[in-house]
């Protein structure tokens, strides 16, 4: 096999406040022609620094040691003309969040067209037919009316077959997909690998695949290079390093996978919540009076409960209405149908009398750094909540933040920290601990773990499992991660485009799934065998 990339030795090192902070370390693989080759690890391991250094992506404060040679050309060191063409040109990256890749102010065509422009020179009429060509290849239905469209208007997976378009525009020997389908669902994951899978087969591609997954490497790798503290710890064929891992760092990844089951509910627990035909239309209003001319129906005729110490999923891909179900059913936005809370109808109370609810009703979002205020300490974050409901009469309020802290596996020494000074699994402690200290009776969890390496998922829902029991909470999770909401849920309700499809007994909706829809999440999260698969 003739090889495309040869990393010898690369060694990383960042400068900062005059002391070096290494990053990668003696690190060396290779890949070969039509090969796909994943570095593994969690966040920090060194993953996409030892990706960027291939072509010289690395900021100015970068100390760079080593060999990395593409097709026998040195790329450490080289000439910046030289990494100009090979960059975008020869070796093309496509990022985890394309949205952040993509300029929001420019339409399709003029983003596709600035590459083809920049490396081949085409323009105009032969630059557009190109331009849709990519388009059509990467899956992107209707491509030409799409040319105008702007990447708001497009859905997340849709966004990442734009970006993989823009990575083959060149035709490029060699592609380094970093993430490519951690924010995505299930299905549409499923749909985005294989088609890297089928443009590597048809294109020739090599392939450099970065990933916490393990799931995802195992479809999509021939070879893996498991990577700790910036160090390859362990390398080798797909096959031989899941059946047989050596190092221990390898076989903890291996084993990094929610399993068990929640504790059965107790016989004749209180119902907390119940939702009966709940609706959430959003209306459409058009010209100068606002006029409603239809309806965004977000959520349509949702029945369900959930009872003390009691887990209901909530699945679904993006825009199925799973979060707008949950926000109706705290009363953060406006629905119809009846909201039964501890056998009160809340449907109508007014925010007045809905103030002395939000202590019972809380929230964990998905996204830990975005939900907590850079300007305040571990210790105010916690304790924002007793400033608003009050603490509860003979307490010491940094006291019930000490306790919360121990309990949900914080260092009460770090309170006076801030939330940049915690790693991301810490930073989704402290979010539980806000909600958790307020004793809450319902918890809404959205997404809580979908932001997290592999091993700090477990944590957390061994975190959520034991909070659970001791509290007997009740739940409301809401993920597109099958596994998790496996291990985490009692019962589950399968929501497509607003639509309840399908609810019931964990058990039997992912052992036994009914619909069509459920069985193909399913097949997308664990594969043909997904009963065998998941338990």
């Amino acid at each position: 096999m003739n090889t495309v990339l040869e990393v010898k030795d690369l060694s990383v090192g960042f400068l900062q406040d005059g002391r070096r902070i290494d990053a990668v370390r003696n690190v060396s693989f290779t890949v070969g022609k039509g090969e796909t080759v994943a570095l593994v690890g969690e966040s920090g391991s060194g993953k996409s620094v030892t990706a960027l250094s291939t072509v010289s992506l690395l900021g100015d404060n970068a100390e760079v040691a080593g060999s990395v040679n593409y097709l026998g050309q040195e790329m450490i060191g080289a000439p910046e003309p030289l990494l100009r063409k090979v960059r975008g040109n020869d070796i093309s990256f496509i990022f985890q969040e394309p949205m952040t890749s993509l300029n929001p102010l420019h339409t399709l065509e003029k983003q596709l067209a600035e590459s083809l422009a920049l490396h081949q020179g085409l323009t105009g009429e032969p630059a557009r037919a190109r331009i849709i060509e990519l388009m059509e290849k990467v899956g992107i239905d209707n491509a030409e009316r799409r040319l105008p469209d702007y990447p708001h208007q497009l859905s997340g997976g849709q966004r990442q077959r734009v970006m993989i378009a823009m990575a083959l525009a060149n035709g490029p020997e060699l592609l380094i997909a970093d993430e490519p389908t951690t924010a995505l669902d299930v299905t549409i994951q499923a749909q985005i690998l294989n088609l890297l899978a089928d443009l590597k087969r048809k294109e020739g591609l090599s392939l450099l695949f970065i990933s916490h997954d393990l799931g995802i490497v195992r479809r999509i790798a021939d070879r893996v290079c498991v990577m700790q503290g910036g160090e390859i710890v362990e390398q080798g064929p797909v096959e031989e390093i899941f059946a047989n891992p050596q190092h221990p760092y390898t076989q903890k990844l291996l084993a990094a996978e929610p399993t068990g089951r929640p504790d059965p509910v107790a016989g004749g627990a209180e119902e907390i919540v119940r939702a009966k035909d709940l609706r959430v239309w959003f209306p459409i209003q058009r010209g100068l009076m606002r006029k409603t001319v239809g309806h965004v129906k977000a959520v349509n005729a949702a029945t369900f409960s959930v009872r003390a110490g009691e887990t209901l999923g909530i699945v679904g891909e993006s825009g199925s209405g799973k979060t707008t179900l949950a926000l109706a059913v705290m009363r953060l936005i406006a629905s119809d149908g009846p909201i039964v809370y501890l056998g009160e109808d809340i449907s109508n109370w007014r925010p007045r009398e809905l103030r002395r609810l939000r202590r019972d009703m809380q929230i964990v979002f998905q996204d830990p750094y975005g939900s907590l205020s850079p300007r305040m300490t571990c210790e105010q974050i916690i304790a924002e909540g007793l400033t608003v409901h009050g603490v509860e009469p003979g307490r010491d309020r940094r006291e019930m933040v000490r306790e919360i802290m121990e309990e949900v596996g914080l260092d009460p020494e770090t309170m006076s920290r801030y939330p940049h000074e915690f790693s991301g699994g810490q930073r989704q402690r402290i979010a539980i601990a806000r909600a958790m200290i307020l004793r809450p009776k319902v918890v809404v969890l959205d997404e809580p773990t979908s932001a997290l390496d592999m091993t700090v998922q477990v944590q957390i829902v061994d975190l959520l499992r034991a909070l659970q029991r001791k509290y007997g909470l009740a739940y409301l999770f809401i993920s597109h991660d099958l596994r998790v909401v496996r291990a985490l849920s009692h019962k589950v309700i399968v929501m497509k485009q607003g639509d309840i499809v399908e609810s019931g007994d964990s058990n039997t909706i992912f052992d036994a799934p009914e619909t069509v829809y459920t069985r193909e999440l399913m097949e997308a999260a664990f594969g043909d065998h997904h009963s065998a698969a998941a338990s």
